[in-house]
C-alpha cells in the first residue's frame, strides 16, 4: 500500500480548502453555474440524472482496509448507504448534496483519499492489472509505474485542460489484464533481448462513439524515459488535438487523421527535444517510490492442495487465483449477485470486507476495472473460511469469468447521458442464465453493458457487448459479439465486436443472448474453446441467422439480389 508523503497530504488538504471556499461562493451566487463547472469537475463532482454524483479516486485500484471503512462511513452518513465501483477502479457516490461534498473530501484526505481528476479534460485516473505484485507472469511491480505517473501528472498545468479527458494504462505482466489497447495511451512492460525492463507503448485507442484498437508506437521504451516519452504525447495531443467538436477530440482521432505512422514520427521528434531532460527517471527515483509502498510480511509457507466440494468448490474453481508467493493465493470478491446492480456495494459490506482484508489479506485489497475486488494475499489454508464469510455476507457468487460477471455502468437510472438504462437488463441477463451448471458449460465469457456511446461499460470489447440506444424516444439495445479486452492468452488479440443486426427492446434482450449462447454451444468445436474463439473461427453470420431466423435469410436473400442487379 503507498503512503503519502507531506507533499502528498498538503496538496490534498489545500485542494479541501479550495473547494470549500468555491462552494460557499456558489450557493453564495457569487459564483455563476458557467464559473462552478470547471471547479466542481476538477474535484470528481457531476450534476446527473437526480442528484450530484462525486467519483472517488482509487490511484490504479489500490485500496486499504482504512480508506474502504471512511468509504463506508460516507456512504452512510451522506449518502444512501451503498456505493458503486466504476470500471476506471474508482468509487461513486450518487446521491451526496451539494454542501456536503467538501466534508466529504475532508473525511477523505484523513486517510490519504481525493477525488482530483476524476473527471474533466485531464489525465484520470491511471488503472492497471488487480493482480499487481503479485500475479506469476508479472515482469515489473505495475503499482510503483502507475504511481510515478500519478504524481506527475496530478495537477500538472500543462495538462490540465487537454482537448479531451485522457485514460492511461499500465500492464506489468505477460497477459495483458489492463485492456491497454483501449486506451488513449496503454503500456505494456517487456524486456529486451538483453534483459532491460522497458515498455511497449500503445497509443490512439479507446471506445465510446468511435471504438478504436489502439496502435504500436513504440516496441521497447526504456524505462528511464517512461515520463519524457509520455510528455512528448501529450504535447503532440495538446498542441493538434481537436478543440472544436468534443466528438473528434479525443487522441483516437488525430491518430487516425495523421496516420499512426506519421503521428509516430512527430512523437519520436517531439521526444528528441525531451529525452534525457529533467523528467528522465533514475533508479533513485523509482527506488524512492517503491519505498513508500508497504509490502505483506509474506511467511515462508509450502503450496497446500485445498479439498474443497460442493458450492465452494465452484467458489474456488471460479473466484481464486494463482499467487508467485508460495502458500498464498488471490481472491476475486465477486459484486455481481442476481438482483444487485454491477459494482454497487452496501456501507455494511464495506466495513465487513474491511474486516476480512485485515484478518486474511494483510488489510489490503484491490479494484478490478471488471468492477469487482481482489483480496490479493490470502494464505491457502485460510480460504474455506474466507469462503464461509463471504458467503454469509452474499459475497461468494463464483461467477468470475462467466456471463453473469457482467461489467455494467448505471445506466439511465442515474447518468443524465444515457439513452437507456443497464441495471435492468444487466438483472434480467443474470436471471435467465442463474443456473451455475448451465453458466460453467458456457465457459468463458466477458458480457459487457453500456447505457449509451460512451461506453463506460466497454461494451466494445465484450464477447458480447450491449449498447443502449435511443429510438424516437424509447429504449433499444444493440448487440456485438467478438470482442476482446486484450491479450489475456495465446492467440487472442484485443478486438471490437461486430454488430450483428438491427437493435431489440429491452424485454427482448435476454432471450437473444440465450439464442447467441445456442449457437454457441451447437458449432464449438471443445468445451475449451470460448465463445469468442467460436465467433472468430465461423465469424457473426451463424449467430445471426439464430438470432434473426427467416427475417436474417430474407434480408440476406435481398442484399444478394441487389448486389446481382
Amino acid at each position: 500500500m503507498y503512503t503519502y508523503d507531506d507533499v502528498d497530504q498538503r496538496l490534498v488538504e489545500e485542494r479541501v480548502a479550495q473547494f470549500r471556499d468555491q462552494t460557499r461562493r456558489y450557493l453564495a451566487k457569487d459564483l455563476s453555474e458557467d464559473e462552478f463547472r470547471p471547479l466542481r469537475l476538477q474535484n470528481g463532482l457531476y450534476l446527473q440524472r437526480h442528484a450530484p454524483m462525486l467519483r472517488v479516486a482509487i490511484p490504479y485500484g489500490l485500496l486499504s482496509s482504512r480508506q474502504l471503512r471512511t468509504l463506508a462511513h460516507i456512504a452512510r452518513t451522506y449518502d444512501r448507504g451503498y456505493g458503486h465501483f466504476s470500471t476506471r477502479q474508482n468509487l461513486q457516490f450518487n446521491w451526496p448534496r451539494l454542501e456536503d461534498v467538501p466534508e466529504i473530501l475532508a473525511e477523505l484526505a484523513v486517510v490519504q483519499m481525493h477525488a482530483i481528476q476524476t473527471s474533466g479534460n485531464c489525465i484520470r485516473n491511471v488503472t492497471t492489472d488487480h493482480f499487481a505484485g503479485v500475479a506469476r507472469d508479472e515482469i515489473v511491480d505495475s503499482f510503483v509505474w502507475c504511481e510515478l505517473i500519478r504524481q506527475w501528472s496530478a495537477l500538472n498545468p500543462e495538462f490540465a485542460y487537454l482537448p479531451r479527458k485522457f485514460k492511461i494504462a499500465v500492464n506489468g505482466a505477460a497477459a495483458d489484464r489492463a485492456a491497454t489497447f483501449a486506451h488513449d495511451i496503454g503500456l505494456h512492460a517487456l524486456k529486451n533481448g538483453a534483459g532491460e525492463v522497458g515498455f511497449r507503448v500503445i497509443a490512439g485507442g479507446g471506445m465510446g462513439r468511435t471504438p478504436v484498437i489502439g496502435h504500436v508506437i513504440r516496441e521497447f521504451l526504456p524505462w528511464r524515459h517512461l515520463l519524457t516519452y509520455l510528455e512528448a504525447i501529450l504535447r503532440l495531443y495538446n498542441r493538434y488535438g481537436r478543440r472544436d467538436n468534443k466528438y473528434k477530440a479525443r487522441i483516437k482521432i488525430l491518430v487516425r487523421e495523421l496516420t499512426p505512422e506519421a503521428f509516430r514520427e512527430k512523437v519520436e521528434a517531439e521526444w528528441l527535444q525531451l529525452a534525457d531532460g529533467p523528467a528522465t527517471l533514475s533508479e533513485d527515483d523509482v527506488r524512492a517510490i517503491e519505498a513508500r509502498f508497504e509490502r505483506p510480511p509474506y511467511q515462508v509457507l509450502a503450496d497446500a492442495t485445498v479439498a474443497a466440494l460442493g458450492a465452494c468448490g465452484a467458489w474456488m474453481k471460479r473466484n481464486v487465483h494463482p499467487h508467485k508467493q508460495p502458500g498464498y493465493a488471490a481472491v476475486s470478491v465477486s459484486l455481481k449477485k442476481t438482483g444487485v446492480p454491477p459494482g454497487d456495494v452496501t456501507a455494511a459490506q464495506m466495513d465487513a470486507i474491511a474486516a476480512l482484508a485485515d484478518r486474511y489479506a494483510f488489510g489490503e485489497l484491490r479494484v478490478s476495472h471488471e468492477q469487482n475486488l481482489v483480496f490479493a494475499d490470502v494464505r491457502q489454508a485460510d480460504l474455506q473460511d474466507l469462503w464461509r464469510e463471504l458467503r454469509a455476507l452474499g459475497l461468494a457468487t463464483p461467477n468470475i469469468g462467466l456471463l453473469t460477471n457482467i461489467i455494467s455502468c448505471p445506466g439511465g437510472d442515474f447518468c443524465s447521458l444515457a439513452n437507456a438504462k443497464s441495471i435492468p437488463v444487466a438483472e434480467a441477463i443474470q436471471r435467465r442464465f442463474d443456473d451455475l451448471d448451465y453458466l460453467h458449460d458456457i465457459g468463458e465469457l466477458d458480457l459487457n453493458l453500456s447505457g449509451c456511446m460512451n461506453s463506460c461499460g466497454h461494451h466494445h470489447v465484450g464477447h458480447i457487448g450491449i449498447l443502449g440506444v435511443d429510438k424516437h424516444g424509447e429504449e433499444w439495445y444493440q448487440i456485438t459479439i467478438g470482442g476482446n479486452q486484450g491479450l489475456t492468452r495465446p492467440g487472442a488479440p484485443a478486438a471490437l465486436g461486430q454488430v450483428i443486426g438491427p437493435s431489440f427492446a429491452r424485454d427482448d434482450v435476454p432471450g437473444v443472448i440465450e439464442r447467441l449462447i445456442e449457437a454457441y454451444l451447437a458449432r464449438r468445436e471443445s468445451d475449451d474453446e470460448r465463445f469468442v474463439d467460436t465467433v472468430w473461427r465461423i465469424g457473426i453470420e451463424p449467430f445471426k441467422e439464430k438470432v434473426y431466423g427467416k427475417r436474417h435469410q430474407a434480408q440476406d436473400h435481398r442484399r444478394r439480389q441487389l448486389a446481382a442487379a
